[in-house]
């Protein structure tokens, strides 16, 4: 499927802040940007999906719901709804807030897989370029 040229631009501005900011609570937000434009980009996210033999075999649906968690993370983290989000998703905002207020421990989970995250967001880029971009 072919996308105009502004959201391959787009995306790709997005997938290269993600990969050009330095470690720290400004790298999670480019995340939450990156995944945010991919929610809203119908024809972007619907590439990511399960239902390909291709997409089952490189793991892409796990890869990409491992930079969900960030994206949800910040957007619980920014939520006032009062919900009951269970422990998963308050551990999540934990340790970005721990992140935000420059708490790098070691023990902080998000922190340790800072780098990992950034080649899942190369990995996902390369697959809506081999999808959707060409």
């Amino acid at each position: 499927m072919k996308l105009s040229e502004k959201v391959k631009n787009d995306l790709y501005e997005k997938s290269q802040k993600v990969i050009k900011t330095p470690a720290g609570f400004s790298f999670f937000m480019a995340i939450h940007d990156f995944i945010k434009y991919i929610e809203l980009n119908s024809s972007l996210s619907r590439s990511l999906s399960s239902s390909t033999k291709l997409n089952r075999e490189q793991k892409i649906s796990t890869k990409y719901n491992y930079l969900k968690q960030v994206y949800q993370g910040l957007e619980d983290a920014n939520g006032k709804s009062g919900l009951d989000l269970g422990h998963v998703r308050y551990m999540l905002i934990i340790e970005l807030n721990k992140i935000k207020n420059k708490d790098l421990s070691g023990n902080n989970s998000f922190w340790k897989k800072r780098e990992v995250f950034r080649k899942l967001t190369g990995e996902i880029y390369e697959k809506l370029s081999f999808d959707c971009l060409a």
